[in-house]
């Protein structure tokens, strides 16, 4: 099951979030009304809450009275990397939906959230947006699981509101500056798409094998790319704006990161893919500048751990996971 909540973000942009598995049971022994239990859910701008779009009302249908009443949930907001969208969390989602309320969010300019052509993609705004879909959705405080440009919006959203963030996953995100030669590389990069591309097969053989930055045929990555991939009449191009994922990647490639490591306060996991881009002296040192911070890799992944390696991904943190719950 899919069931998108709308949020609103910084300067009032359209946000998606996404739920990937079934919404938590309601406890038989309480014949309360839906209308009388109190549930912490979203609201959108124009001021819908889940259960108003057909699904159960979001976070917890309430305590029930007697001794089977459920245990409270705790809330995980996955936060996708740059040109990502929430569906990328979706196996993820669903496992961590066993045991915890797990939300995705399509950031700004990705997915099927908002893509105003004048709207902010600094860093603030990134941040501001996780942190009104904590607050809208009820998840507070909660674990948040970051990949890539989201990792950064994650470490920098515990470091501003530790009281929204009980758990903090980072995934293989560099603290260190990457410069000017790395933002030329990139829009070189977009340039170089042969875009529109005629199929989806198109899409996948190009990412997966004939890109010039694949050093090896990378099926998973073919697949990742074709997720981001819309059709329009003249062939399939990227739901995103490549213009703003250049502007959204400008606020952090000029600058170091790790004043703010230093100031997160939660637990905290560094995961890199052994074949990644975080190098694993940065990601040990990551792990010392964090006040509680611990180490992963998992093998045979890239960049695209979660997708490379899904169930190398989750033998990484789920033990991880279940020390933050029980602190």
């Amino acid at each position: 099951m899919a069931r998108r909540i709308d949020v609103t973000g910084a300067g009032g942009v359209r946000l998606a979030a996404w739920e990937f598995g079934d919404p938590p049971k309601k406890d038989p022994t309480d014949n309360r009304s839906e209308a009388m239990i109190p549930a912490q859910s979203a609201r959108g701008a124009a001021g819908e809450t889940a259960s108003e779009t057909g699904g159960e009302p979001s976070g917890e249908n309430g305590a029930g009275t007697g001794p089977t009443a459920p245990e409270r949930t705790t809330g995980v907001l996955l936060l996708h990397g740059l040109m990502g969208r929430a569906s990328h969390w979706a196996s993820t989602a669903r496992w961590l939906s066993e045991r915890h309320r797990a939300v995705a969010l399509d950031q700004r300019g990705h997915g099927q959230s908002e893509k105003p052509p004048k709207a902010a993609f600094t860093r603030e705004a990134y941040v501001e947006d996780a942190e009104a879909a904590l607050e809208q959705l009820g998840l507070g405080p909660a674990v948040l699981v970051g990949h890539a440009m989201g990792a950064l919006t994650a470490w920098q959203l515990a470091a501003k509101r530790p009281d929204l963030v009980s758990g903090l996953i980072i995934c293989d995100m560099r603290a260190s500056a990457l410069g000017a030669a790395s933002q030329r590389e990139w829009a070189d990069w977009f340039e170089s798409w042969p875009a529109p591309f005629a199929t989806l097969a198109d899409v996948r053989k190009w990412f997966g094998e004939d890109d010039p930055w694949v050093e090896r045929p990378n099926p998973a990555r073919g697949e990742f790319y074709a997720e981001v991939m819309q059709e329009s009449p003249d062939g399939w191009r990227p739901v995103f704006e490549p213009e703003q994922m250049l502007k959204s990647r400008e606020t952090w490639v000029y600058d170091a990161h790790w004043e703010e490591l230093t100031q997160v306060r939660c637990p905290t996991l560094v995961v890199r893919g052994l074949d990644g881009e975080l190098g694993r002296a940065e990601a040990q040192e990551m792990v010392r500048v964090l006040p509680r911070g611990e180490y992963a890799e998992v093998a045979q992944a890239g960049h695209l751990v979660h997708y490379d390696q899904p169930e190398g991904w989750r033998t990484a943190i789920e033990p991880f996971l279940d020390g933050v719950l029980a602190r």
